[in-house]
């Protein structure tokens, strides 16, 4: 596109000022760009160019132009955001800023910088819609030329459309963006496979053609009957990769699929939308179970439509759509269909998909804030671009659009972060079930709470939602932090007692040295890095002693007391499943805190080779919790044996969490049991009580 040809376009819409202002972008990114190239062999400023002219079919208010002309400015030459600031404004230079990569930071994969430059977009995005809006013109513009890219970066940036921007596109309402990117991406990542398809649907056209024709006849004659003059009526075909994915998905040939024939009937009003619904079903058979009512209940991205399957002629299904031109309009262009009726950019105003994407964008800003890194963040995006949905009710009757396969957990987050970290069951259509019961459109939902309730880690395996899934990861980190900044003071302590100190002998200015030493921010943070055992408590002591006075009273025998309440900073060794009573000795694992082992453990040899890594501990004199232990029963093999033993452990208060069967021979099996108990005492008692059976052969703890 000619700078001339924009101009052009930009009069149908814009002021003489404001078209003089992008005049002056051009000129200024045109100098900055001079002597680029792009891989075509084109001059660079081609593609800025571009990128204005699809944001202007849009009618994208000037700013965005002018945005859009200078995007790669900032990234791909010497023009800094603030020269951008003082010649066109803060807000232009916040968009151009918005979609500027961070090229001046190294990252340590490209996996890590596209995510970090992919949250820097998005965050950008909840400031100002528009960002989003240039970054997919420009992705658009990108993906028609990408024919002049290695093989090797085709599939890169294809691979990237398809799972990034066209279910942004998607999640705006830009159904036109969508469809381009989806099928550009398509031909890139796959272009055997895209070929074939394309060749095959070519073939195919000429029959599909006269049935649709012979459908929309048919349905015109019917309307008329009834004074109804629809504005269209048109035969849609599915897009290439759409057909794709539904082969792939449901493992159908594309005669299958083909054989599926669509209509869309475009109406003046909502209530001509119902009349027309009622008299398509007059005329042929609905397939039951496939309607959806998408004007009482919009899509999440503020889609509207009646969506019918009918049986046409000679029982052919046939896909009908029903809609306003206002909602055709927002159907293909979403959000950019604001600035189709507008010149100017208002916060305040918008229509229906520019509403909910704002709402999805502040959602945004909630997962950055507890995702801990960026490809986190990525992960929790991309999950939630998921486009399918279902539809539930709170018992007040308010509506909630979920990701497919979302649970009752994902349910409770959605409604607020407060009630999903406090829920503890859940009841469909007034019915108790597990909180990890999946939802179907039409379910009313209740959630109970209670309070002092907190997140479960066994939610992170069916959670959907990145909101659920990163607020459950933000409190988990949370309670871990708190617990392990609690055990590392401890480890802290008893490593300074060896050394004849206490902490309060410790001045502060010796904290910041060390923690400043090991690149940590202060005290709480180096006392949380040895309780994650990625500090070995005895090394930090030795660095915080030096220039402190010492105290000879301190006794330094004393070994640390395990309460069972530490959290998830201590966890006990599954190799030999420590229980209150037995010798114990302390190894820290990086990352994990302190892992509690048996004295007798084989594995212990092995710690005690790194006498730093390990740590002396012993049972408070009162610990709270139940403890796992493995119990092999020698047994008669004889009918109700299982249930026999099972209510022994019952009788006992123990808790079978598994049981696993060893056969030995015809007449001799050995039951292994993994219990929750208390104590020594009580697994004597239950061993006890178990060899008072008769069937009972031996009795043993396994090692």
């Amino acid at each position: 596109m000619q700078f001339s040809d924009l101009r052009d376009q930009l009069a149908t819409y814009l002021t003489a000022e404001q078209i003089d202002l992008i005049s002056l972008a051009y000129s200024k990114a045109d100098e900055a760009h001079a002597g680029q190239l792009r891989s075509s062999g084109d001059q660079y400023i081609t593609h800025p160019t571009a990128v204005a002219g699809i944001l202007a079919d849009m009618h994208m208010d000037y700013q965005s132009i002018v945005a859009a002309i200078l995007h790669d400015v900032i990234e791909d030459t010497e023009v800094s955001k603030e020269e951008i600031a003082e010649e066109f404004g803060d807000k232009v230079a916040e968009l151009v800023d918005g979609v500027s990569k961070l090229a001046q930071l190294k990252f340590e994969s490209r996996a890590e910088a596209q995510a970090e430059n992919l949250r820097k977009m998005m965050l950008a995005m909840a400031r100002d819609i528009r960002v989003i809006l240039i970054k997919l013109a420009d992705r658009l513009h990108n993906m028609r030329t990408l024919n002049a890219l290695p093989r090797e970066k085709q599939r890169r940036i294809a691979l990237e459309t398809l799972e990034i921007y066209a279910p942004i596109s998607n999640r705006l309402g830009m159904n036109n963006f969508r469809v381009e990117f989806e099928d550009l991406g398509f031909s890139y990542l796959y272009p055997v496979r895209y070929r074939v398809l394309k060749e095959a649907v070519n073939k195919s056209r000429g029959n599909r053609k006269e049935i649709i024709n012979s459908i929309e006849s048919s349905l015109r004659d019917k309307l008329a009957d009834d004074g109804i003059e629809p504005k269209s009526i048109i035969g849609r075909e599915k897009h290439l990769y759409s057909l794709y994915r539904k082969m792939r998905a449901k493992d159908l040939s594309l005669n299958e699929i083909m054989d599926v024939y669509a209509l869309r009937i475009i109406v003046d009003d909502i209530g001509t939308c119902y009349k027309v619904l009622g008299l398509v079903h007059s005329l042929h058979k609905p397939v039951h179970g496939r309607f959806k009512d998408y004007i009482a209940v919009p899509k999440a991205n503020g889609y509207q439509s009646l969506h019918t399957t009918v049986l046409g002629p000679n029982g052919v299904p046939v896909e009908i759509q029903i809609r306003t031109a206002d909602m055709d309009n927002m159907a293909e262009n979403g959000i950019s269909a604001h600035w189709l009726y507008k010149s100017s950019f208002d916060e305040n105003s918008g229509n229906e998909a520019e509403i909910r994407a704002r709402e999805w964008l502040k959602g945004l800003l909630e997962l950055q804030h507890n995702s801990g890194s960026s490809l986190e963040f990525i992960e929790h995006v991309k999950v939630d671009l998921y486009p399918d949905e279902v539809y539930v009710f709170t018992p007040t009757g308010e509506i909630f659009s979920l990701p497919s396969g979302a649970t009752c957990v994902d349910f409770a987050y959605n409604v607020h972060t407060d009630v999903g970290n406090s829920c503890i069951a859940a009841k469909i259509d007034r019915r108790l079930v597990p909180l990890s019961s999946r939802l179907s459109s039409g379910q009313t939902v209740e959630i109970i709470t209670a309070e002092g309730a907190h997140p479960n880690p066994a939610w992170l395996s069916f959670v959907v939602t990145g909101k659920a899934r990163s607020n459950i990861r933000h409190w988990l980190k949370t309670q871990q932090m708190s617990e392990s900044l609690a055990l590392g003071r401890r480890l802290l302590e008893r490593a300074l007692a060896a050394l004849s100190m206490t902490i309060e002998d410790v001045a502060d200015e010796n904290f910041m040295r060390v923690a400043k030493e090991l690149k940590l921010e202060n005290k709480e943070d180096l006392f949380i890095e040895v309780g994650l055992g990625n500090q070995m408590a005895p090394l930090v002591a030795r660095r915080l002693a030096v220039d402190t006075p010492k105290d000879d009273t301190v006794d330094v025998s004393t070994p640390l007391a395990i309460k069972g309440t530490e959290g998830m900073v201590v966890s006990y060794a599954k190799c030999c499943r420590p229980i209150p009573g037995d010798p114990i000795l302390g190894f820290l694992s990086a990352g994990r805190g302190m892992v509690i082992h048996r004295d007798c453990c084989s594995n212990v040899s092995e710690v005690r080779r790194f006498p730093e890594k390990y740590v002396f501990v012993q049972w408070a004199d009162e610990v709270i919790g139940e403890f796992a232990v493995d119990l092999r029963v020698d047994v008669l093999n004889k009918r109700g044996v299982l249930a026999t033993l099972a209510n022994a452990l019952s009788d006992c208060n123990a808790n079978i969490e598994n049981v696993h069967v060893e056969e030995r021979d015809e007449h001799h099996n050995a039951l292994v049991f993994l219990v929750h108990i208390r104590d020594r005492s009580h697994l004597a008692q239950i061993i006890r009580r178990l060899r008072s059976i008769s069937i009972v052969l031996r009795v043993s703890r396994v090692k």
